[in-house]
């Protein structure tokens, strides 16, 4: 019998599906020519074709659509994890401005998930550049974050192992961001550790399956028509 919440199904379907449009968007670009893939054949010295960046596989009709698709859902299902994620920590010891400051991370990386997404980078590399930013330095920031509230709140007595786990993921993801602007060796180091990138940070956000199976969210709707009168009679009647 199935005792976890649905809810469970949120982060990993999200990551699953967010990591396979994009690799779509990869294969539709070089299956195009327009980028260079990212275990080349041969040499790579005498290759016209563009790095395979996910901003440059992104950047040319067909690919483009994709990836304005994949990163528009990806932002918007995002912000509804991470509400949810809020919601749960609401009701537990961990401080509320702690709280509600990796929600505000996130929903800014999010927007900035838009901006890479519906701006390409050789259209509007500034506002591109700035989406890239926000999603990953302020996305780097929030793991960090929840990292630490796992081990600090220690939902069913599970934070020290999601949390060691969530500290490794947000140290990979952070040392791909390094590497990723200073590379170390070939001319690909850049775009595989973008992509590394990626796919840590999904990977991160599909960890949290692991707290929403113990977690109900409900949405209620009220009626607010009672008159102040009403409800003390109303009170009174209880009483």
């Amino acid at each position: 019998m199935w005792n976890c919440s649905l809810w469970a199904l949120l982060p990993p379907v999200y990551s699953l599906f967010t990591a396979a449009g994009l690799w779509v968007v990869y294969f539709v670009a070089v299956n195009d020519e327009q980028i260079m893939p990212l275990i080349p054949q041969g040499s790579i010295l005498n290759d016209s074709r563009l790095p395979p960046y996910i901003s440059v596989a992104g950047n040319y009709p067909p690919a483009s659509c994709i990836f304005s698709e994949v990163m528009n859902l990806a932002a918007f299902v995002g912000l509804i994890i991470a509400v949810l994620r809020y919601l749960q920590l609401k009701q537990t010891t961990v401080k509320p401005w702690l709280n509600i400051s990796s929600l505000g991370l996130f929903a800014i990386s999010c927007f900035g998930m838009t901006l890479v997404g519906n701006v390409q980078l050789l259209t509007g590399r500034f506002i591109h550049e700035l989406g890239a930013l926000l999603t990953f330095g302020l996305g780097t920031v929030f793991c960090w974050v929840q990292s630490y509230i796992t081990l600090k709140v220690n939902l069913r007595n599970e934070g020290r192992k999601v949390g060691i786990s969530r500290f490794l993921l947000s140290g990979a993801v952070t040392l791909c961001m390094i590497i990723r602007i200073f590379p170390l060796m070939g001319s690909l180091d850049g775009p595989r550790c973008q992509w590394a990138l990626v796919m840590f940070f999904l990977a991160f956000i599909g960890t949290f399956a692991i707290e929403f199976r113990h977690s109900r969210f409900e949405m209620v709707c009220t009626d607010n028509i009672q008159t102040h009168s009403e409800m003390y009679r109303n009170e009174l009647d209880q009483l």
